[in-house]
């Protein structure tokens, strides 16, 4: 897979600033469903087309989807991820999950975590992951000292959960409750 040049990785943040949690310093406006036509996202970040399809081809996390509205406008927006201040309905039907899920986090909120669950703090969702490696990638944005914590999402489920499946794979629920928690012992 071809890696994203610096300039590249600042663009893909500023289109994650935009389309997950701040659209107004771009001047846009996402529809209820997150979505902005890619033509409007172009002349607000100054890009070509071609810069813009280099970042979603090439993106460590397939954080953005492309798509033709039913009018034939092609749109984008970032496939999960948004702030709560940006109030978007992804429109993700609910899904079974694996039995089992992950989450990596700063070791430091391990504590709070086990005795609280998991939140969903200033976004919309809880993001998990569906193997170790990408939970301890997705932890170590935040810290170098990192925990993985098992979900237990197949019992979650029995228990009234839902969960929902990003178009990139991030498997999304409101909370994890303390009792499907647990430790994965991990030597990362």
């Amino acid at each position: 897979m071809t890696e994203l040049s610096r300039d590249q990785v600042r663009l893909s943040r500023r289109m994650s600033l935009v389309l997950r949690h701040r659209p107004e310093v771009a001047g846009l406006t996402l529809d209820a469903n997150g979505w902005v036509p890619v033509a409007d996202l172009l002349a607000a970040l100054r890009i070509s087309r071609a810069e813009l399809d280099h970042v979603v081809a090439f993106n460590d996390k397939s954080r953005f989807a492309i798509a033709a509205g039913d009018d034939g406008v092609e749109r984008i927006r970032a496939s999960q991820g948004h702030s709560r201040r940006v109030a978007v309905d992804l429109d993700l039907p609910s899904a079974e999950p694996p039995a089992v899920l992950y989450h990596g986090t700063p070791r430091a909120n391990l504590d709070s975590i086990l005795r609280d669950g998991l939140r969903p703090g200033s976004r919309h969702h809880v993001h998990l992951s569906v193997d170790v490696p990408t939970a301890l990638t997705v932890g170590r944005r935040r810290s170098a000292d990192v925990v993985v914590l098992t979900v237990a999402a197949g019992a979650m489920t029995a228990d009234g959960h839902l969960f929902h499946r990003s178009a990139n794979g991030v498997w999304l629920t409101a909370v994890v409750p303390p009792a499907h928690l647990s430790l994965k012992r991990t030597n990362p």
